[in-house]
């Protein structure tokens, strides 16, 4: 069966904690959007709204994230120069990190600095999964260095993301038909790597999207606008 993943753009922190508490329960991962204006046109918590410091006071271990004795969150960070904050987010308790490949400079050099520091999944006590994400115009070869097995055999990176949507960072967008083909490509050459979508996920398209290869899909509007969370995640996984 795969793997649905509720997606939170968040406002707030208000926000997480509301729609955190009607999944809580019906999954096991949440994928909490991280956008700070530059690397993309939209902002959210906690690059505003966040009079409160709250984002300080989770890092700084005075409270939990939303949840955190419950429900595991993977945080896709939408960000220019993640090297910047990616600790920040591991410290917050990030399960999963997800990484655009057009945000940074030196993508490979800070991946490969988070494995010398905290090792691969399933071999530190974080248990941290790294996954990459690509744009709709990023071709695949951009990735394919990550995908190098290391010496202890396994990849840089856990999981591909394949962006849905032209307009990163924003919710309830058209899906890109032309996405489903660099599905099947990466499917192709890489048959064992865990593929997600995340962008324009819906109930018409799902199926589609997963007979193209995909193990996971990321969906914000269409489970959280649905009028009945529960059954739409339940119908996204039996695409």
């Amino acid at each position: 069966m795969v793997e649905v993943i509720p997606a939170i753009l968040p406002e707030n922190i208000e926000e997480i904690r509301e729609k955190m508490s009607l999944v809580n329960g019906l999954v096991n991962i949440v994928q909490v959007d991280i956008c700070d204006g530059k690397f993309v046109p939209n902002t959210t918590w906690p690059y505003k709204n966040d009079n409160e410091g709250s984002f300080e006071k989770i890092i700084g271990e005075e409270e939990g994230f939303p949840f955190w004795d419950s429900l595991d969150f993977e945080v896709d960070l939408m960000v220019k120069n993640p090297e910047e904050v990616v600790e920040e987010w591991i410290n917050a308790g990030a399960k999963r990190l997800v990484l655009h490949i057009e945000s940074s400079n030196d993508i490979y050099g800070l991946i490969k600095k988070l494995r010398d520091e905290y090792g691969y999944s399933g071999d530190n006590p974080f248990d941290i999964d790294i996954g990459l994400a690509l744009d709709v115009k990023t071709p695949n070869e951009a990735i394919y260095d990550f995908l190098n097995p290391q010496a202890n055999g396994k990849f840089l990176i856990d999981f591909v993301q394949f962006m849905g949507i032209d307009r990163v960072g924003f919710q309830g967008e058209s899906f890109d038909e032309a996405v489903l083909n660099k599905i099947r490509e990466l499917r192709n050459n890489f048959p064992d790597i865990t593929i997600s979508v995340d962008g324009g996920v819906n109930l018409d398209n799902a199926y589609e999207i997963v007979e193209a290869g995909v193990n996971r899909l990321i969906s914000g509007s269409a489970i959280f606008e649905s009028g009945n969370v529960g059954d739409a995640i339940q119908a996204l996984e039996q695409a």
